[in-house]
């Protein structure tokens, strides 16, 4: 079928309970009745996206999809196939579009897993069958925005599209492009894997510099995050107890041992959040932890 994957107006022949039947270029189209809010008559004209369903069969939606042979847009991964491919859905009924092994990562723990998404539109091979085709670069670039120096520290949500040894090339929910340096992570990112990162710079293109790794105070354990608390709610930012602090005092203060406290203050110290000094407990200014100190 060679309009497959376009949008046509074919005109109704025929119809049953369950479907309408219409032509185009020689070839009749099943339409399910559902779609359709009244029954069209014969003769009339129905537009529509053909397509062949997974069985063959030749199909018209009047709910157009995501994507088209000229519009990309995200669409979730539903089966991967080491043997051909991904499938990902772009809103058919009855069919799920396959992403060629061609246009993925050479390593397979690279690939999309269920659930990750991709920026495809939709092409056609030499025997007219519907593949979803990556967007590149250059498409990417077209979409985005330029980013914004009141982006710095923020929390953002982006799809991995372009994977390098230089690092992770990402876009946001909101269409900002960015990068994510091997140091700003732990594992590499799967092509088309949803991560959730942090703004730790913007570039003189307009592009994010992200962070996969958690900010200092959000990795520093349940512990720590107590003593933290109590530094930011006392007025001066300081306590009088110490890793050389009595035991007894330490757990009637704060109810852990006094080798919990000792490992809390040194993940606090590690972070830079706090110093130790005269028998205090000090807290230092951070970003968005500020204390009393001058």
């Amino acid at each position: 079928m060679k309009f497959n994957g376009q949008i046509v107006t074919a005109h109704v022949t025929d119809h049953n309970e369950k479907e309408v039947f219409a032509q185009y270029d020689g070839v009749t189209l099943a339409i399910d009745r559902q779609e359709l809010h009244a029954l069209p008559e014969v003769g009339s004209e129905l537009a529509g996206f053909a397509y062949e369903n997974k069985h063959g069969e030749a199909r018209l939606t009047t709910r157009l999809p995501k994507v088209g042979r000229d519009h990309y847009a995200f669409a979730p991964v539903v089966e991967v196939r080491r043997d051909l491919g991904v499938f990902v859905d772009i809103g058919l009924p009855d069919k799920d579009i396959a992403v060629s092994e061609d246009q993925l990562p050479e390593l397979n723990r690279l690939w999309p897993q269920r659930g990750d998404r991709l920026m495809i539109a939709l092409t056609t091979d030499k025997k007219d069958r519907l593949w979803g085709n990556l967007a590149d670069e250059t498409i990417i670039q077209a979409v985005a925005n330029r980013a914004k120096p009141d982006q710095m520290n923020a929390d953002v949500t982006a799809t991995a599209y372009r994977l390098k040894m230089a690092g992770t090339r990402v876009l946001t929910d909101d269409f900002y492009l960015g990068f994510i340096h091997p140091s700003q992570r732990d594992v590499e990112p799967r092509l088309g894997q949803v991560l959730h990162a942090r703004v730790i710079g913007i570039s003189d293109q307009g592009e994010l510099n992200l962070s996969l790794k958690p900010r200092a105070y959000e990795a520093i354990g349940d512990d720590a995050a107590m003593i933290l608390a109590v530094l930011q709610h006392d007025p001066a930012g300081k306590i009088a107890y110490t890793d050389k602090s009595d035991p007894d005092a330490i757990k009637q203060v704060f109810g852990i041992s006094k080798g919990a406290f000792k490992r809390a203050l040194g993940h606090l110290l590690k972070a830079g959040l706090i110093k130790e000094e005269a028998g205090y407990t000090i807290l230092l200014k951070t970003n968005g932890n500020a204390s009393q100190e001058t």
